[in-house]
C-alpha cells in the first residue's frame, strides 16, 4: 500500500495540510460523476440522496476548498467542477479516502455547467477560485468571468446566495470590481479568509509564497433584478479583453 494510502496518513501541498485524514478503506466512499448525462438539470436531490443547500465550486482544482467546507459543514452538500480531468481525479481520491458523503466531482467547463445542469434559483452558494487570466491575446476569448456568465451565476443562485470571488491577477481583479457589483451586492474581503488563514487553494498558497497580491471579494445576488434585465444587462457591459502580462514565476499554463 502507498504511503499516502495508509490509514491516519495527512497529505501536504507547500508544508500545508490538505484538510481531513485518510480513512481505513472500508470507508472509502465514491464522489466522482464519471460522466455527465447529454441533457440537464441534475437532480441534486438524487445524486446526494437527501435536500441540502448546495454550494458550487468552479474550477474547483485538486478540491481543497471543497474537502475542508465537506469537513466542516456535514449538513450541506458540495460539487465541484473542473475542465481538467486530471485534478478530478485527485479531489476525488481526496474525498473518496476521507470518506466523505456530502461532495461530488464532475469534469466540466463552469459556463456550460450553469447553463445545462443547474436549476434557476436552486444553489447557495457559488466559489470562483483564481480564473486563468489568459495572457495571450488570442486566447483571452476564454476567460470565464464575462458578462453572460455572471448573469448565469445570478440566475443559479438562490435568493440573496453567496458568490464568492478571488484572484492573484490585477487587472482581472479591476476588470470584476466594474462588473460584479452591477448583479451582486459585492464588498472586497481584507486579509485571508477566516476559515482557512493558509489558504484555501492550492494556487492561493503557492501564490502567497511567491509575493503575488490576493485579491478577494464576496456578494449576494440583487433581488430587484429580474432574469429578464439580468441577461440585457450582461449583453451590454463589456467582455474581459483587457491586457495583462504574466511573470515567469506565476507559473500558469497557457
Amino acid at each position: 500500500m502507498a504511503k499516502y494510502d495508509r490509514p491516519g496518513d495527512r497529505e501536504f501541498e507547500y508544508g500545508v495540510p490538505i484538510p481531513g485524514r485518510i480513512l481505513p478503506p472500508h470507508l472509502w466512499t465514491k464522489t466522482g460523476l464519471k460522466k455527465l448525462p447529454p441533457e440537464g438539470p441534475l437532480d441534486f436531490v438524487a445524486i446526494f440522496g437527501r435536500q441540502a443547500r448546495l454550494v458550487l465550486d468552479i474550477g474547483c482544482g485538486n478540491g481543497r476548498f471543497l474537502l475542508a467546507s465537506a469537513l466542516r459543514r456535514p449538513e450541506v452538500d458540495h460539487f465541484g467542477v473542473d475542465v481538467l480531468p486530471v485534478v478530478i481525479r485527485y479531489a476525488t481520491r481526496r474525498a473518496n479516502q476521507r470518506g466523505l458523503k456530502n461532495i461530488r466531482f464532475a469534469v466540466c467547463g463552469g459556463y456550460e455547467f450553469l447553463e445545462k445542469y443547474v436549476k434557476p434559483h436552486s444553489i447557495a452558494e457559488i466559489h470562483v477560485y483564481h480564473p486563468q487570466p489568459y495572457s495571450a491575446p488570442k486566447k483571452r476569448c476564454r476567460r470565464l468571468l464575462t458578462p453572460q456568465f455572471l448573469a448565469l451565476v445570478h440566475r443559479s443562485l438562490v435568493p440573496k446566495g453567496l458568490f464568492v470571488l478571488q484572484s492573484d491577477n490585477r487587472e482581472y481583479w479591476n476588470y470584476l470590481l466594474s462588473t460584479v457589483p452591477v448583479f451582486f451586492e459585492f464588498e472586497e474581503q481584507l486579509g485571508p479568509w477566516p476559515d482557512m488563514p493558509e489558504g484555501r487553494t492550492r494556487r492561493e498558497i503557492y501564490a502567497r509564497r511567491k509575493g503575488l497580491p490576493i485579491f478577494r471579494g464576496y456578494g449576494y445576488a440583487r433581488e430587484t433584478l429580474t432574469g429578464e434585465e439580468v441577461w440585457r444587462i450582461s449583453q451590454t457591459m463589456p467582455p474581459p479583453v483587457f491586457e495583462t502580462r504574466l511573470q515567469d514565476f506565476e507559473a500558469w499554463e497557457e
